[in-house]
């Protein structure tokens, strides 16, 4: 009974992720023409940041060129070091921190699928000739939803379910690493929205259905005797 609320409990999460997704898609899932936004609140918000940016100083927009790939790496490495905490005192973020690291992948993968779906244009192309700190990606390299705020969504809901003292820095890093991408000039903010819930509502149903069965099986690891010890014993 309790799987069949854990599995219930996962279906109603990613139910509720993806209508979100799917509402803050421009023009909805499943137009068969590409999308090219250039009216609504996202697309002001993004004209506005994209301009006041090309007035920053070049080593600003320097940084804030590595600001997305910055951001991902101190996720991961707190979902790492979380990972070997939990390891050490066999508590169960060890195994959570798996299913974390491989719901980051799904969301990925999954990110890339709406991509194609969805075929909106990048908003440095819809926009023409736009002055961006990143270069603009070439026709075909989708924008809706972002790849970077996906996979941070899922390190970053992981890390508040397995260790909310990281808030914190677990928080602030996701968002910089969806705030990057819109100040970059490579994705309007409904983009990132959508990546970050994307990723978040992977990772949370992943832990919700998928955490017991891992601890049981990390902790079958741990209780597994060394193989010396056991071919002793056979002896």
């Amino acid at each position: 009974m309790a799987t069949v609320r854990r599995l219930a409990a996962s279906v109603f999460v990613l139910v509720t992720g993806a209508t979100g997704v799917a509402l803050l898609a421009p023009g909805g899932l499943g137009d068969a023409q590409p999308r090219a936004v250039t009216k609504g609140a996202s697309a002001e918000l993004y004209r506005m940041v994209v301009a006041s940016a090309a007035r920053a100083p070049e080593w600003l927009a320097a940084a804030g060129r590595h600001g997305a790939a910055a951001g991902l790496l101190g996720l991961a490495l707190v979902l790492a070091w979380t990972g070997r905490t939990g390891w050490r005192r066999r508590s169960p973020a060890a195994a959570g921190t798996v299913l974390v690291g491989a719901a980051a992948l799904v969301a990925y993968l999954a990110s890339e699928a709406v991509k194609l779906v969805v075929d909106e244009h990048r908003p440095c192309r819809a926009w023409g000739l736009l002055s961006t700190w990143d270069a603009c990606p070439p026709v075909g390299d989708w924008s809706f939803p972002s790849n970077h705020a996906t996979v941070a969504g899922a390190l970053a809901a992981g890390l508040l379910v397995l260790a909310p003292r990281w808030a914190i820095l677990a928080a602030p890093l996701a968002v910089l690493v969806a705030a990057s991408r819109v100040v970059g000039g490579v994705h309007y903010p409904h983009d990132v929205l959508a990546g970050l819930l994307l990723g978040a509502t992977v990772t949370v149903a992943a832990l919700v259905a998928g955490m017991p069965a891992a601890h049981r099986w990390v902790s079958a690891v741990w209780h597994r005797p060394p193989r010396s010890t056991a071919s002793s014993v056979r002896r």
